[in-house]
C-alpha cells in the first residue's frame, strides 16, 4: 500500500502531482517539521531504516518546492553511489550538483513560478549551491513570498558583512570567514568559537 502524501498547499499546483510522483515512486520517508532556524530541510540515511527527508512547514510554496527537490537530489545520489566508489561522493559536489539540476527542469517554468524566482532560478541551476541563501539575487527574490511577520527583522546570516554583530539562539555572535555552507563566527560573551549555517537566519546588530 502507497503512503499518502499531500504536497497542497505547501508547493505550487502546478507541481503538486510532480512531488507527489517523486515520493510515490522512491523509496523514502517525508515529513514536515516546525521551523528550524539552521536549515529549511535535510535528507538522513541510517543503516537499518529507510531514508528520511525533512521540510520546514512555514517555507512559502516557491522556496518548499526547491527545498524539497534539493533533498530528493541527495536521495537520488544516495542510492545511486552508495557503495560505488571507495572515495566519500561530496554533500553539494558534481554528482548531486547534477540530480538536482535534472529535477529542477520539469517545474522551471512560467506554470510553476513567478517570473520575478524563475529567471534567477534558471541562473542558479546552472551550477547550484549548498544553501540558495548563498545566492543573494534568489534568496532577495524567494523572500518577497515570504510571511512578512516570520521575517521581521531577520536575515540570512550569509548576507552580513564579515566583522557584523549579529543575534542567534538569544546570543551574540560576530561574524566571521565563510566556509562553504557554513560561517566561522565568534560568540562576544564566551569568545568561544563556532560555525553556523549559512543560510541560518539571525538578527542584525
Amino acid at each position: 500500500m502507497i503512503k499518502k502524501v499531500t504536497f497542497e498547499p505547501y508547493v505550487p499546483q502546478a507541481a503538486i502531482a510532480y512531488c507527489e510522483y517523486l515520493f510515490q515512486n522512491n523509496n523514502f520517508d517525508f515529513y514536515l517539521v516546525r521551523p528550524r532556524r539552521t536549515r529549511l530541510g535535510d535528507f538522513t540515511s541510517r543503516p537499518g531504516f529507510k531514508p528520511r527527508i525533512t521540510v520546514n512547514v512555514n517555507l512559502n510554496p516557491y522556496n518548499f518546492l526547491i527545498t524539497y527537490l534539493h533533498e530528493v537530489a541527495h536521495y537520488v545520489v544516495y542510492q545511486k553511489y552508495k557503495g560505488m566508489f571507495k572515495r566519500k561522493v561530496a554533500p553539494h559536489g558534481t554528482e548531486w550538483k547534477r540530480e538536482f539540476n535534472t529535477l529542477l527542469q520539469p517545474v522551471m517554468n512560467d506554470n510553476t513560478f513567478p517570473s520575478d524566482v524563475l529567471f534567477p532560478l534558471l541562473a542558479y541551476a546552472a551550477n547550484p549551491k549548498a544553501s540558495t541563501g548563498a545566492d543573494q539575487v534568489l534568496y532577495n527574490a524567494l523572500k518577497k513570498y515570504d510571511d512578512p511577520e516570520l521575517m521581521l527583522n531577520k536575515t540570512a546570516l550569509i548576507h552580513l558583512n564579515e566583522g557584523a554583530d549579529f543575534v542567534f539562539q538569544n546570543r551574540l555572535f560576530v561574524k566571521g570567514a565563510v566556509r562553504r555552507a557554513r560561517v566561522l563566527c565568534v560568540d562576544k560573551v564566551s569568545q568561544r568559537r563556532y560555525t553556523i549555517p549559512a543560510h541560518a537566519l539571525v538578527e542584525a546588530c
